[in-house]
């Protein structure tokens, strides 16, 4: 990952229903969750719903899929750990937690 895609992506979380919105698909797990049902869940309107997820698929943290007539979203677990092992990379000054961190990204997928 570069340091532009760590920022791209850290940008695009930093926005309170943008969050939101990849905590809940990545708890969804691989089955991910229409439009519609994130924006019930949420409470966002839909216009303003298609703008975050829009935002989230452009850092690459989000994939859609169209499935007859809806779009379902689903979290980029690659991305995520490609994220946070970027972030956690020189942690540690190379002590044992660093094995910890690569059990903590193997889980994430």
């Amino acid at each position: 990952m570069t340091p532009s895609d760590a920022v791209t992506a850290l940008a695009s979380l930093a926005q309170e229903h943008r969050l939101a919105i990849f905590r809940m698909l990545v708890q969804a797990g691989a089955e991910g969750l229409s439009a519609g049902a994130i924006a019930e869940r949420l409470g966002v309107p839909p216009s303003s719903l298609s703008f975050h997820l829009a935002h989230l698929a452009r850092a690459n943290l989000v994939t859609q899929e169209r499935q007859s007539r809806s779009l379902i979203y689903r979290a980029d677990y690659a991305a995520m750990n490609r994220l946070v092992a970027y972030l956690l990379e020189n942690c540690c000054a190379g002590e044992t937690c660093a094995a910890d961190i690569q059990s903590l990204l193997g889980a994430c997928r």
